[in-house]
């Protein structure tokens, strides 16, 4: 069955024109993560006039494993030394910051079965929210299906098919690197 998915979308409104957004997800990937990576637009004028070393802000949310939020962002180095940028992280994490009552949180799987249980449905799709996402996925996936498409094989324990790296190429970008 095909495991694995990677989006380059865009959002119909004034607000989102020409942000793209890049979504993929698979099993038996490098790594177990989910986050959100928002990569922030270079500005239209460099405030130094020697850019090199620059790189994008990103905003990293990290919804699991290891909870948290990460923002990196360029400085200039600290000293004497002239003009020089580097990259340096602002890093939040949610067990850094509760401390000992982090221990007390409980992980993904054992929330889920926990809401089972107590009857809370929050986290749970109603059929008509299924309904609502196969409207969307089976006309993507008969337009596969008559165009004769077949899903790109990929090596477990690998980054995805070659074909989601294209997707990435194509706009001059690459994927984040994710780590556990």
């Amino acid at each position: 069955t095909e495991s694995y998915i990677a989006l380059k979308v865009q959002v119909s409104n004034w607000r989102w024109q020409g942000v793209p957004f890049y979504l993929r997800t698979g099993k038996r990937l490098r790594a177990r993560a989910s986050e959100i990576a928002i990569t922030f637009r270079q500005p239209p004028h460099a405030i130094f006039d020697d850019a090199s070393g620059w790189h994008e802000n990103v905003l990293v949310i990290r919804l699991q494993p290891n909870e948290g939020m990460n923002l990196m962002v360029m400085i200039k180095e600290p000293g004497p030394g002239g003009m020089r940028l580097m990259q340096v992280p602002l890093d939040m994490s949610f067990a850094e910051a509760l401390g000992d009552e982090a221990e007390d949180v409980p992980d993904a799987y054992e929330r889920l079965i926990m809401d089972v249980i107590r009857g809370n449905q929050t986290l749970f799709m109603r059929g008509d929210e299924v309904e609502a996402a196969w409207a969307w996925s089976d006309p993507i996936i008969q337009g596969w299906e008559g165009r004769g498409d077949k899903p790109q094989v990929y090596d477990p324990g690998s980054s995805g098919p070659e074909d989601a790296l294209m997707l990435m190429h194509r706009d001059g970008r690459r994927w984040r690197e994710i780590r556990e």
